[in-house]
């Protein structure tokens, strides 16, 4: 039987990444507070904790009958040219100001995962290795304001980092990418199955 990894994230873009890939996933509900972690850090520091705080706030009750599991949380977050953050955006008028604030410009997407192998010992779940990494790439948004609204009710906007969605319908704004595709979609593809190598989960 192969293995299957849990994603601890409600993100469908991420879900749709991982039905692509055919990596073996089941769905691990999670509720942390992202606005929790320290907000005035730095970008890559920023995803990072938030991914780590997901992990961290995962209720293992719920998981019966094994005595080993790969759990995979992760955070995506946006920054325009002038060091503006920008998370999911509080509502729709917020999502307007987002996508103003960063259009026609080099704005950058950083992705941070964390995946852990985690074993129970004795009913008790431990953490036995963990890897934890921040991927950025850099993206050219293009967007005027007669598209916003069709934009905004035609994609998933609302429920992505600084309102900016690459693909399905937002992909025809997308310009230009630097970097992984994937990361600005919500998950690092290749560097998240080189972590899965590297923790065994391929192995039967």
């Amino acid at each position: 039987m192969k293995n299957i990894l849990y994603l601890a994230s409600q993100s469908s873009s991420r879900k749709s990444l991982l039905v692509q890939t055919g990596i073996p996933f089941e769905v691990f509900k999670q509720s942390a507070d992202e606005h929790a972690c320290d907000w005035t850090l730095p970008l890559e520091q920023l995803v990072e904790s938030i991914a780590l705080h997901k992990m961290e706030s995962l209720d293992m009750s719920v998981i019966a009958d094994k005595q080993r599991i790969w759990v995979l949380t992760a955070d995506t977050l946006g920054q325009d040219e002038h060091g503006t953050i920008y998370g999911k955006p509080l509502d729709y008028d917020d999502a307007v100001l987002q996508l103003k604030k960063q259009r026609n410009q080099w704005a950058r997407v950083a992705t941070s995962f964390c995946l852990e192998h985690k074993v129970c010992d004795a009913g008790q779940w431990r953490t036995d290795k963990r890897i934890i990494q921040t991927i950025v790439s850099s993206i050219y948004f293009s967007i005027e304001d007669a598209e916003i609204d069709t934009y905004i009710h035609s994609s998933g906007a609302l429920q992505c980092a600084g309102s900016i969605t690459v693909d399905g319908f937002g992909a025809q704004h997308l310009k230009e990418v630097k970097g992984s595709y994937s990361n600005v979609i919500g998950l690092p593809l290749y560097e998240v199955r080189q972590a899965l190598k590297e923790l065994e989960f391929f192995n039967d």
